[in-house]
């Protein structure tokens, strides 16, 4: 009899065991890897467009074009981050806090996020002292200036990325407990995440003075809180991300309409600020581009999100399939494609920038970014066991299925990720 109550308290035991774990292992989405891709396409844009947006083609009868592409698509990184925070709290929030679970947490970040900003952060600025022949004058002082990067994120323009997601991990385990414990959190992170990034604005520009704050993750405290917001309550959302238009309620497809009414008018007129800017010398207060920048960002990250549950459902195969592999080749993709713009620029070339062809050479560009990035990437993940080293955890089409891979999950056939657990690009 002893021996039966035994039996049955452990099946309880068991039971019990198996549903924390179902409870906490949220349904994987695989529409963030198509967000992924349209967020890197949008930084891709922005990258590829930089040098003409600026001066080079200011008189250029195509300059409107080129600028606007050079501030529409700024909502790449922002969206990222958005998508960093939302990834996490949606896997994390119904997760008891632990010490093996903070522990795993940071292990995973200091092998794929980590040890991967080291080395690009470290190959780009040897790369730039090469390229101004000042690689083996003054080593110490060389070696001083690279930890200053190394710690501000500005070894390459484009690593302030890597480096903000960096100090969002380090507040994350309090983010999450301080959410956990009360609703009234839940309720309120968002305002409160952008009254204290509106807050920091403020101070700095008429007190702190920071020239780079754009590489303090406060800057972007807004959206890593909408994120955390929308995790918390997807259960709420997904119906409007996942029917049918015919199939949403009157509320629904009027706030759709206002989302992407208010999305395309802030996005217009922060380009037509910027250009007159730009192009005629008019500025204003930095505020307004902030302010413009800021509703512009926000709302594509939402209007991302909708897009990429609508391509999931509703493009064809083929479309779906090449732009889940992009998103998930996207951290690499991002990591190396500055490389390869730079050595597209130096090549040899008379275009003037008064010429459609100076269009298409700036496309060019794109291009190579794209499709030199995806090559490159993805032979080195299939041929190289250790390429998590230099690009980040293993995507999930990529990694052998016979056996444990860094960043897979034996028995399981998926990484972390599988379950949303990705690096927010």
């Amino acid at each position: 009899m002893h021996s039966a109550h035994m039996d049955l308290y452990e099946h309880i035991i068991v039971e019990k065991r198996n549903f924390i774990v179902k409870a906490a292992r949220q349904e994987r989405l695989p529409q963030l890897d198509i967000y992924r891709a349209l967020a890197i396409m949008g930084v891709l844009h922005v990258h590829s467009t930089s040098f003409a947006a600026g001066e080079q083609a200011l008189n250029s009868p195509y300059y409107y074009w080129l600028n606007w592409i050079n501030i529409f698509f700024k909502f790449g990184t922002p969206s990222f981050i958005f998508l960093s925070s939302f990834v996490l709290f949606y896997n994390y929030y119904r997760r008891p806090v632990t010490r093996s679970l903070i522990g795993n947490f940071y292990r995973r970040r200091l092998k794929y996020i980590l040890l991967p900003y080291l080395l690009a952060s470290l190959g780009y600025y040897a790369l730039t002292l090469y390229v101004n022949g000042e690689l083996t004058q003054q080593p110490l002082e060389n070696l001083s200036s690279f930890t200053g990067a190394l710690f501000s994120g500005s070894a390459y323009a484009h690593l302030y990325f890597v480096f903000i997601s960096i100090q969002f991990y380090l507040l994350f385990p309090l983010l999450l407990k301080l959410l956990q414990s009360s609703n009234f959190w839940v309720k309120w992170v968002f305002p409160l995440g952008l009254v204290l990034q509106w807050g920091f604005i403020l101070w700095n520009k008429y007190e702190l003075h920071i020239v780079e704050k754009g590489s303090l993750s406060i800057s972007y405290l807004a959206y890593y809180m909408m994120g955390a917001y929308i995790a918390v309550h997807f259960d709420e959302i997904k119906p409007w991300l996942t029917k049918p238009w015919k199939g949403l309620g009157a509320i629904h497809k009027r706030l759709t309409v206002l989302l992407f009414t208010a999305w395309l008018a802030a996005a217009f007129i922060h380009v037509q600020l910027w250009y007159e800017a730009r192009h005629f010398g008019r500025w204003t207060d930095s505020l307004w581009y902030e302010l413009l920048w800021n509703v512009h960002t926000m709302l594509s990250a939402l209007v991302l999100l909708y897009a990429a549950f609508l391509i999931s459902r509703k493009a064809s195969r083929g479309l779906v399939t090449v732009l889940t592999r992009m998103g998930e080749l996207s951290f690499a993709i991002y990591l190396i494609h500055p490389l390869l713009l730079a050595v597209y620029r130096k090549l040899p070339h008379s275009i003037s920038p008064d010429s459609f062809t100076y269009v298409v050479f700036i496309y060019g560009g794109l291009l190579v970014a794209v499709t030199g990035s995806w090559v490159i990437v993805q032979f080195i993940f299939r041929r190289f066991q250790k390429a998590w080293i230099m690009f980040g955890s293993v995507p999930r089409s990529l990694a052998p299925q016979t056996k444990t891979m860094p960043g897979y999950l034996a028995g399981t056939g998926q990484t972390e990720s599988g379950m949303n657990e990705k690096h927010g690009i």
